[in-house]
This record gives C-alpha cells, sequence and structure tokens, in this order.
C-alpha cells in the first residue's frame, strides 16, 4: 500500500507546539505554512515570525539544521486562508480551550481541500465534541493527534479518531507519522487525556499523595522515581517543572472535570502547594522557579512547611538502593513491600500498587490493548517498562495478591475491587499478543503495510526478535542474514565500542559478504551505533613502551577503514545514536550510510588529545580534493579542520551533511526502527545495477604547506584569545598537517596510503604526549572530556 502523499502541511497556530510541529515537517522536508492571528502593530505576521526567530534559539533544538527553517511560511488568518487549499495535511494547535479552537474552525472550514485531512492537537479535550461544530464535509476527515513535548525527540504520538473519522483517514494519517516524521502511534479512544497522559498523570498525581503520606520530600521522591526504578533522570518534580506546574494543573483538572464516575476522583486535586506556586507565577522552568529553583550553580528545592527554597538533601534507604540495583527485577516488588519499617520502599511498593490497579481498571476504557498502554507511558513518559510489563515482569498472580490484600486493608488510593480479567490471565502479554478487556481476548500487532518495514520494532517483556541465522560470533561481533543474501554485522560490545575483536570481525564480515552475499550491512541492535575505539588497551600500552604494538593496532584499524571502502560488494551502514570517532570513520569509508534521523555523529578524537587516525582525515583530504575539483581546495578544509578541531558532533543527520561527514546523498530514514529495511533496499539497488568498488586513489591533489600555515594562523589567535589550550594547538596543528597532505608544495598529488601514514605517524606522536594520556584516563573514568 502506497503511503499518502503529504507535499505541504498547515499548522494552525505558532506557539510552542505549533511552530515545532511545523519545524519537525520541514526537517523531513515537507514545506509547512505555520498560521496565527494577524500582528495588530507592525508586519502582520508577526507573531509567526518571533515563533519562527525563537525555533533557532531553543534547546533541545527542534530544526535538524537551521536550513529547514526555509521550508516553514509564515501565514496569517486574515490575508492567507487562500494558502490552506495548498494543504494535504492541517494541524490544528492552538490554545487547549474549545470555544477558541472552534471559533479557528468556523475562520477555517471552507478552504480545506476535499482530500486533505484535518487534526486537532490537543492533551486531552473531547475530539467527537469539537468534531460538532464541523460542517458534514469535513466530519469524515477529522481527528484528534496528540504530539508530545518536544515534538521532534518524543517518539509518541496518539490518534484519536471520532465516531465519523474514515478509516482510510486513520490508516494514512498512521502511516505518514510512522514513516514521514518518524513516530511511535498509538490509536486511542476518545476519552479525558486519551491514554499517555491518563496514566502518566495518575502516577504524578499518585506520586505525589503517596509522597506527603509517608512524609518524603520533593528531591528523595525525584531521586526514587528516575533512573532508580528505570524512568526519567527528571524524574517527577524536575519533570513538572519542565513541563510547567500550570500545564500539568490543566491535566489534572481535565480528568477531574471530565471524569466524575472514576473511582480515583478525589484525588484529581492540585495539593495546595502547587497551587501556591501557579497563583505567584513560579511555574517550573519557564519562569524560572517551581518545585526547584536555580540560584547561582545551586538548585535548591523548595520547602513546603517553610514555603521557602533550600538546598537539596537526598538521603535514599540503602535498603531500597540494595534491592532496586542488586535485586532480580521478579523480586524487586516484593522485596520493597516486605519492607514495612522503610517508608522509602513502602513509598515505591504504593506508587507501583495504585499505577497498576488504575491501569487494569482503565483497560478496557480507554484502550484497545494493553500494548498500547505500555507503549504510550514507555514512549510519552520515557519509562523504561510500561505498567503492565513491570507487573508481569515481577510475577503477574503474586502482584495481584498482593494488591487485592492492600484493597482489602483499606491501604490503596480507590476501595473498588480490581477488574476480573486480571484473575483469569497470567500477565497482559503473551506470545498471541496482548490483553484486550474490551474483547476479553489477546490481540497480535497491527499488520498494516507501514509496520512491515520495521523489522525489529520495540518489543515488549513477552516478544523475542528473531535476528536470523548466525553466520560467524564472538564475545565482539555477530554476523548473520535473514533469507535474503544480506549478511548483517552487529556488534556486541558495551556501547558498541570498537574493540580489536570487532575490527577483525567486520574484516571477517566483508570476506563472507563477497564470497556469498549481495553486499553488508553494518547495523546494531540497540543505540548507540558506537561510542568509537576502545582507548584503554592503547594508552596502557603505551605505558609499557609498547609503541610498535599501538602503531600496528593504528594501522591495523585504518586497513579495516579500507577494508569496508574496497569490499567487491557494498557496505552499507544504518546508523542511529551516536555515531562517534571510529563510528564516523567507518561510515565516511563504507560504499553508502543509511542514516536515522537522529544520528549525532561527529570525530570526536581531539577531546581526548588525539586525532582520527581510522582513515577519516584521508577521507577529508580525499573528498575535499574530488568536490572541489579544478577550484581552492583550501575553503572547504578550513571547513572541516575547524569541526575536527572542535570535536564537533553533528546535533542531525541532516546537520552531519551540511558538514560533510556524511555524503550530501546519504539517505536519511525518521523512524530508527526502518533503518534496516531501507539498508537492505539500499544493498539491493546497488548490486542489481552492477556494483563495482571505487579504484585506491593514487592522484590526490593537497593544500601543503600554506594550507598548514593559514590553519596555524587560526590557531595562533585562538590561543592568543585564550580560546585553547597549548595542549589543544599541538592537536589541532597536526590535524591541519595530515589534512593538508604534510609539508609539500600546494597541488602535490598524493595517494590513500600516504595520507593513511601521516594520520598514523602525528597520531603516534599525540599518544605519546603525557597531556594527551591525562586527558584518556580522565574520559575513561569520568566519561567527560579534560581541557588541558
Amino acid at each position: 500500500m502506497k503511503t499518502k502523499n503529504i507535499k505541504k502541511v498547515a499548522i494552525l497556530g505558532a506557539g510552542v507546539m505549533g511552530a515545532q510541529i511545523a519545524a519537525h515537517f520541514a526537517n523531513a522536508g515537507i514545506p509547512a505554512i505555520l498560521f496565527d492571528l494577524a500582528a495588530k502593530e507592525g508586519p502582520k505576521n508577526g507573531i509567526v515570525n518571533n515563533a519562527l526567530a525563537t525555533l533557532k534559539k531553543l534547546k533541545p533544538a527542534p530544526l535538524g539544521s537551521k536550513d529547514v527553517l526555509s521550508l516553514v511560511e509564515a501565514a496569517n488568518y486574515e490575508d492567507d486562508l487562500d494558502k490552506l487549499k495548498q494543504a494535504d495535511l492541517i494541524i490544528e494547535a492552538v490554545a487547549e480551550r474549545m470555544d477558541i479552537k472552534k471559533s479557528v474552525y468556523d475562520m477555517v472550514e471552507d478552504y480545506i481541500r476535499e482530500d486533505a485531512i484535518f487534526t486537532t492537537n490537543t492533551s486531552g479535550l473531547s475530539i467527537n465534541e469539537l468534531a460538532t461544530v464541523l460542517p458534514a464535509s469535513l466530519q469524515s476527515k477529522f481527528c484528534g493527534v496528540h504530539f508530545f513535548n518536544p515534538p521532534r525527540y518524543m517518539h509518541l504520538v496518539e490518534i484519536i479518531p471520532t465516531d465519523n473519522t474514515n478509516q482510510q483517514v486513520i490508516d494514512d494519517l498512521e502511516a505518514v507519522l510512522t514513516t514521514v516524521v518518524g513516530k511511535g502511534v498509538i490509536i486511542a479512544k476518545d476519552t479525558p487525556n486519551f491514554i499517555a497522559n491518563r496514566i502518566g498523570v495518575f502516577s504524578i498525581v499518585s506520586t505525589m499523595h503517596h509522597g506527603a503520606q509517608f512524609g518524603l520530600p520533593f528531591e528523595t521522591i525525584d531521586a526514587l522515581t528516575g533512573v532508580l526504578i528505570g524512568r526519567p533522570k527528571s524524574a517527577t518534580f524536575r519533570t513538572a517543572d519542565v513541563v510547567g506546574l500550570d500545564t500539568l494543573a490543566h491535566t489534572i483538572n481535565t480528568m477531574k472535570n471530565g471524569l466524575p464516575d472514576d473511582p480515583w476522583h478525589a484525588h484529581f486535586d492540585q495539593p495546595a502547594w502547587m497551587q501556591a506556586l501557579i497563583e505567584k507565577g513560579a511555574l517550573g522552568q519557564k519562569s524560572g522557579a517551581g518545585v526547584y529553583m536555580k540560584k547561582g550553580r545551586d538548585i535548591l528545592v523548595l520547602d513546603t512547611e517553610k514555603g521557602e527554597y533550600r538546598p537539596q538533601n537526598a538521603e535514599l534507604d540503602p535498603q531500597v538502593i540494595e534491592i532496586m540495583k542488586k535485586g532480580q527485577p521478579q523480586d524487586r516488588l516484593v522485596a520493597l513491600h516486605a519492607l514495612k519499617d522503610s517508608p522509602q520502599a513502602q513509598f515505591l511498593w504504593s506508587i507501583f500498587r495504585d499505577l497498576f490497579h488504575y491501569c487494569a481498571t482503565q483497560l478496557e476504557h480507554i484502550a484497545d490493548t494493553a500494548r498500547d498502554i505500555d507503549f504510550a507511558i514507555r514512549w510519552g513518559f520515557g519509562y523504561g517498562q510500561g505498567p503492565f510489563e513491570t507487573w508481569q515482569a515481577s510475577g503477574w498472580n503474586r502482584i495481584v495478591a498482593m494488591i487485592v490484600d492492600d484493597i482489602d486493608a483499606g491501604k490503596t488510593m480507590a476501595s473498588s475491587a480490581l477488574p476480573a480479567w486480571v484473575m483469569k490471565v497470567d500477565g497482559a502479554h503473551g506470545p498471541e499478543g496482548s490483553y484486550s478487556a474490551a474483547d476479553d481476548s489477546f490481540k497480535p500487532r497491527s499488520a498494516a503495510p507501514v509496520y512491515q518495514r520495521q523489522l525489529f520494532p520495540d518489543r515488549l517483556i513477552s516478544e523475542q526478535a528473531d535476528y536470523g541465522e548466525t553466520l560467524f560470533e564472538d564475545d565482539d561481533i555477530r554476523i548473520w542474514h535473514q533469507g535474503d543474501e544480506i549478511a548483517i554485522a552487529s556488534f556486541k560490545t558495551k556501547k558498541h565500542i570498537i574493540a580489536e575483536g570487532v575490527l577483525k570481525g567486520l574484516r571477517k564480515a566483508v570476506a563472507i559478504a563477497e564470497k556469498d552475499f549481495k553486499g553488508l550491512i553494518v547495523w546494531q541492535t540497540e543505540e548507540p551505533f558506537t561510542l568509537g575505539a576502545n582507548l584503554a588497551p592503547a594508552a596502557m600500552a603505551i605505558a609499557d613502551g609498547q609503541v610498535d604494538a599501538v602503531t600496528q593496532s593504528v594501522d591495523f584499524f585504518q586497513q579495516t577503514s579500507q577494508t569496508l571502502r574496497f569490499s567487491a560488494v557494498p557496505t552499507v551502514l544504518a546508523t542511529r545514536g551516536m555515531a562517534l570517532g571510529g563510528g564516523c570513520e567507518f561510515s565516511m569509508s563504507a560504499t553508502s550510510v543509511v542514516a536515522a534521523f537522529e544520528t549525532y555523529i561527529g570525530l570526536v578524537e581531539a577531546g581526548v588529545g588525539l586525532l582520527p587516525a581510522g582513515g577519516g582525515l584521508k577521507e577529508i583530504a580525499r573528498r575535499t580534493a574530488k568536490e572541489t575539483f579544478g577550484k581552492d581546495l583550501y575553503p572547504m578544509l578550513e571547513h572541516y579542520f575547524k569541526k575536527v578541531a572542535m570535536a564537533a558532533v553533528a546535533g542531525s543527520a541532516l546537520e552531519a551533511k551540511e558538514i560533510g561527514f556524511l555524503k550530501a546523498d546519504t539517505e536519511v530514514v525518521f523512524n530508527p526502527h526502518e533503518i534496516l529495511y531501507v539498508a537492505k533496499a539500499k544493498v539491493n539497488y546497488l548490486h542489481d545495477k552492477g556494483y563495482v568498488p571505487p579504484a585506491n586513489e593514487q592522484n590526490i591533489p593537497v593544500a601543503g604547506e600554506p594550507g598548514i600555515a593559514n590553519m596555524e594562523m587560526i590557531l595562533a589567535n585562538m590561543l592568543e584569545g585564550h580560546m585553547i589550550s597549548e595542549h589543544d594547538y599541538e592537536i589541532a596543528k597536526r590535524i591541519a598537517i595530515v589534512m593538508c597532505g604534510g609539508y609539500v608544495d600546494a597541488g602535490s598529488l598524493v595517494n590513500e596510503q600516504y595520507l593513511l601514514d601521516l594520520e598514523r605517524k602525528y597520531f603516534m606522536e599525540l599518544i605519546q604526549m603525557p597531556k594527551t594520556l591525562a586527558r584518556i584516563e580522565h574520559t575513561l573514568k569520568t566519561g567527560k572530556p579534560l581541557r588541558n
């Protein structure tokens, strides 16, 4: 089935969400018209122009590259409604008020094309009620869509059909959001706050309730409800500050007003301290103070009793830490429950228990299956596991008995019984699918064509991935295939670090692919792609005086890159997440790259006192010579030089193309679960057109001594301005020497091996310097760079 063509989108409302949604469609190469009211003074598009200017400053950056902003056109409702006829998809994203949304519909309804999809971005208003003001002609193509903030980075989008939405509209929108902008789509029922916010906000309400019940201060609650239990490090109250206390209050009120019969209704109130903060304008991060407040370098926390901010003092119960860090997942909740004399243990057990109780009770009303709730919470709130998965991992029936005991003892937030279905099953997820309370059956995943592109989608606790047939495997790498004549290599090292075994394995993979397969893909089963080479053995060998051994290792790394480059069959790297150092060099050497949009790639060796010596600088010199043929080499080399000397990392695959770490024709895929599918298509295309490997280039013109002199002048100015240290100067000077082809005349012709020899020579000079060894040691210990 063909995905609906979206040639242009229109976004109604240039607020925080509207502007960022427009930016993300622009990231995907889709022009967007961003509408708002006509400004009363100055240019009529002033409101939208201000919103677009803000996009450039926001962190995390909504723009994959500053250039994509040119795809967003400013418009206003007074002059430009006719432009709506150009849009294939219209997303209304104005303020979360029925009256405001309805007034916008009155303005735009006559300008929406017959074949366009019309949606409202809302976090919880009734979609059916909003639809009542639309003419009959728009009813069938209207639905809700809920992007999470920030829209570029949050994987979840909920689609909420009305009673009248045409199924084809839902299918088209699901395919577009999944493939074109890379989202994880959940189809939600039209209930207050839909799925993710309904469960996620309940979880926050429960956390606030039990935190107060057990007398725990905010910073202790955050220390308990973050990474310790597999949730984001912003935990509960830091997240509330980031989202905005007013926004959180709004979602709690939506539940209070819209769910009068909910057994937990009595708890849908904001605590007094939160109301007090909102009344005085302390809304969180956006206002400079909320639960937390930054003072100088310190982050202070609110003391609710005194009504003032104080230093943090999160003291965790060592018994709780022991259970959460060392205990087996299936035993943790039982162990917390048993620790009766620890308020922190009882707090944690209580928030899990009430979350399970709530999810089990609401499943039939808010979601098609337990899968939808678990993915909504993982993708929308960043939990490592969804509620039903955590319950199942802890021993389903054991937990059921414990919850029933607590309900009977009056310890739970609501006194309603657990629904009968939880007693009939051994878990919410099974081999046949995930449980649907409404249908009393286990349902498989969607078989929609868009999901055939996800060879390895996000998995639930009950699902195993079938990683094909193994061709070779050791501790460092696995080489395998799926019966389609394409070999795949996946690293097994921690963070996919490039150890010696990975290098040997990649060579083996190329040899296997050349003999029996159409091509080779390097793809990892999860992020990151790789954090680069393992520096510890090299640093230790240098300390032991084994200089020759390290020289040979560098040569082996370089020749592995060359093996990828000159393979008789195409080699394709499928990257997502971090692809640093040697990972960047491999991608520059391979035949082709298929990059997830969120690929953060760079030559970062200068940060640890080294220069790239896995073929990266050689490739920069070679590519520059090719791309500037007949013109001055230097400007392009200087651009690369600044990026490498500053250890720059591209903030997206688009930026990596601009920098030149990825070629201009690199395929960028927005859904990270589709990169392997597209990489296979790329191998087949290259094979089918009759792939011929490149020749080893013998005549590469270089910038030579004049180029080095120019770069040294830049460095001298930076040193004088205290922008770099003396050691930074030493590193960057050697990067310049290699990039410019050494101390030869400008325009001298060199070959690839000559450039590799230069890389290796100057790498070896740097790694023997005490300051470089200090940088390596510091980074290995702390994970952070040392500026010495």
